[in-house]
């Protein structure tokens, strides 16, 4: 491989040979092959790009895997309230391999909800949706929609006794949504509480928007191509001279991180599967029996918790909803000319305690009959809407200037 034109980022001759006919005639009906090596293979990136911008591809990579195992899964799941409990102890003792599929399948859910997260911060963090990278955020937003419904569906299907009733807990709280709320909750469940109807449309809406999420996750990587790709120091690259091609420089870093996360997912899959669920839901689900702590897994913990801090119904299911809507607004929210919160220490302090506050809502999510972690909670969850609809748009205003590197060349040569 020719060193120089790697660093001016030219074009590599990866291309099959003109000899070769069948690529010669595919390429000439669909340029299949030059899209990929323009798009995955000479696409410059940053050169500056750290370990935070790897999670994208850790994410891509968890997905395969959870539909792969998905599909395995569905063709021995029975959407019933009388053998969904006994259809995954199947799976578990008699289909071959069957528990090493869903124990692959849970701890792929839960480390795919992990890096999701953190990739969510790393947008925050380094102001990735600033313009012209708007639509890249909004896009990513959706997904993290359709993933959440995907995963709160995925969590009722094995009619254990906290899928059971946390079911019942979420969707009767949009029976307080006025005029439409009975009427909504009532569909959602097909009844007044948890039966075969609610199972097999929540099995329908897991297995489906899994491949809406496929679809999604397309348009976000093309519009993320369009613009391309944001950087710790929030400067836009000027020349070829800041850029290296995707392939091999950023394919061996998401590989490395990849092994790091294969080698979690083993030590989860084969060491600590307990961490992977509720032991309650090791239990069938007794519609006469209510577990003594009803609460959903952990990643919808903080969501659940202003749920249960605030006393009216209504206003905890609409300030639950809104510190995810919120997001969606970030882009015209931050007034900031500086994207990188490297170079806006007022913002960095502030989003870091955003990140106590909402592990904070996370703690009062799974313990919340504790008068006092329901006021830290009322806390946390204020300081959540200060940050966003305050200190973001107001904190430029108050911001240390700090100088920002003329390029990614001379990163070290800006003040301190």
């Amino acid at each position: 491989m020719d060193q120089k034109n790697i660093l001016h980022n030219k074009p590599i001759n990866t291309v099959p040979s003109k000899e070769n006919f069948l690529i010669k005639w595919i390429e000439k009906r669909l340029p299949f092959f030059s899209v990929i090596q323009k798009e995955y293979i000479n696409f410059p990136m940053p050169r500056n790009l750290n370990i935070w911008w790897t999670f994208g591809a850790v994410l891509f990579v968890l997905f395969l895997l959870l539909i792969l195992s998905g599909i395995f899964l569905t063709l021995y799941y029975t959407a019933s309230p009388q053998h969904a409990f006994l259809s995954i102890e199947m799976i578990e003792r008699r289909v071959p391999s069957g528990w090493l599929i869903r124990s692959l399948h849970m701890a792929g859910a839960n480390l795919f909800l992990v890096f999701l997260y953190l990739h969510l911060f790393r947008g925050l963090y380094y102001g990735s949706y600033q313009s012209p990278r708007e639509l890249v955020w909004c896009s990513g937003m959706f997904l993290m929609m359709m993933v959440m419904i995907t995963a709160f569906a995925g969590y009722i299907l094995p009619w254990g006794q906290m899928s059971y009733w946390a079911a019942n807990v979420v969707i009767q709280a949009l029976s307080s949504i006025p005029i439409i709320g009975s009427s909504l909750s009532t569909w959602l469940m097909g009844g007044t509480s948890p039966n075969s109807f609610t199972l097999h449309r929540y099995y329908t809406l897991h297995f489906v928007i899994a491949f809406f999420i496929f679809f999604a996750i397309g348009l976000h990587i093309i519009c993320l191509h369009y613009v391309k790709s944001n950087n710790p120091e929030g400067v836009e690259p000027k020349s070829d001279w800041e850029t290296l091609p995707f392939y091999p420089y950023f394919v061996s870093k998401d590989g490395v991180i990849l092994s790091f996360v294969g080698l979690i997912l083993i030590l989860l899959t084969f060491f600590v599967p307990e961490l992977l669920t509720n032991s309650e839901n090791y239990i069938p689900a007794n519609p006469l029996e209510t577990p003594q702590t009803i609460a959903p897994e952990w990643y919808f913990l903080p969501f659940y918790g202003v749920l249960q801090i605030i006393p009216f119904k209504f206003g905890g299911l609409v300030l639950s909803a809104g510190t995810i809507f919120l997001l969606f607004f970030v882009p015209w929210l931050d007034l900031s000319p500086i994207k990188s919160a490297k170079y806006r220490p007022f913002y960095r302090c502030s989003l870091f305690v955003l990140l106590i506050a909402f592990i904070v809502l996370g703690v009062v999510g799974k313990y919340h009959n504790y008068n006092l972690f329901v006021w830290l909670g009322r806390l946390s969850l204020l300081y959540y809407y200060i940050h966003f609809l305050i200190i973001l748009p107001f904190s430029p205003r108050f911001e240390i200037k700090r100088e920002l590197p003329h390029s990614l060349l001379d990163m070290g040569k800006q003040n301190k």
